[in-house]
């Protein structure tokens, strides 16, 4: 057996490439019926190939899995795989099974194992899960994978009565592939959902032709941003030094900056930034 092999036991008994007693001494299992080698390490690739045995190969991999396998940041690599089947599928931990239509035009293959296309898998993401989740996840695929919304549109026209498609359609609108961390993503949306004016993602701030300082969050018009500080500020001194110094640079051309860390409220934040805009110009 090849030494990262994913492969379905049965079939590894059957053609005589294990004995009962290697099987269960030397692998380990994913999913019922599928294994690999105990002293390697599980990636997500694995799991979701696991996955895919373990449905006959019948199935195809979306949702956040998919998003992962296509490159999105802060994906797990133990996250639950979802899968879309012709067929019902027996439940198992770590494995969602939906029977939902699918055309050939929605599948590809990411690494060998089918997938849906990224407009599928931006279509799943935003009917199956809560908002907040749903945008960061969709932020991270933008980021990573451009899709077209017009494309997942499309999906929305073909499949009119699947569930989810108001979600969807409140969901899209807010996507934006500038957010660098599902951080970003939350306090952007808890900005909007204050009534605050849509901040713009990834704001650099200019000296000339040479940008000092790139914002996470900012308002250009008040010149006001917003950052997340996490947790590279507390763990990397260096880190925390450049930090401030750029920040006096920021100000001094004329920035107001609020900086979010993970033990502020959330009317905390919203209210300095509403202050912040206010005394820049903003009404509402």
């Amino acid at each position: 057996m090849a030494k990262r092999a994913v492969f379905i036991g049965r079939e590894a008994l059957t053609d005589g490439r294990l004995t009962r007693s290697e099987l269960a001494r030397w692998y380990q299992p994913l999913f019922r019926g599928v294994y690999m080698p105990k002293d390697a390490t599980v990636t997500l690739w694995d799991r979701a190939k696991a996955a895919w045995l373990a449905t006959g190969r019948q199935a195809v991999i979306t949702g956040v899995a998919a998003s992962g396998l296509y490159g999105a940041n802060w994906v797990d690599p133990n996250t639950t795989i979802e899968l879309i089947s012709p067929r019902h599928a027996r439940p198992q931990p770590g494995l969602v099974v939906r029977q939902e239509s699918i055309a050939p035009d929605e599948v590809t293959t990411v690494s060998g194992i089918p997938v849906v296309v990224r407009a599928r898998a931006a279509f799943d993401l935003g009917r199956h899960l809560r908002r907040g989740e749903a945008v960061a996840r969709l932020d991270a695929l933008m980021r990573n994978q451009v899709f077209s919304s017009e494309d997942v549109l499309v999906l929305a026209k073909r499949y009119p009565g699947v569930r989810g498609l108001k979600r969807l359609a409140d969901v899209l609108p807010l996507v934006d592939g500038g957010a660098a961390s599902p951080q970003e993503t939350r306090l952007r949306l808890l900005y909007i959902d204050a009534g605050l004016p849509c901040p713009t993602t990834q704001v650099p701030v200019l000296k000339g032709w040479e940008a000092v300082r790139i914002l996470d969050l900012g308002w250009e018009q008040f010149r006001v941003g917003s950052e997340y500080d996490g947790d590279v500020h507390r763990t990397s001194r260096r880190a925390y030094v450049k930090d401030l110094r750029a920040r006096s640079k920021v100000e001094s051309l004329g920035w107001a900056v609020d900086h979010v860390i993970k033990e502020d409220r959330d009317a905390e934040i919203i209210g300095r930034a509403r202050r912040l805009l206010l005394a820049r110009g903003w009404r509402p």
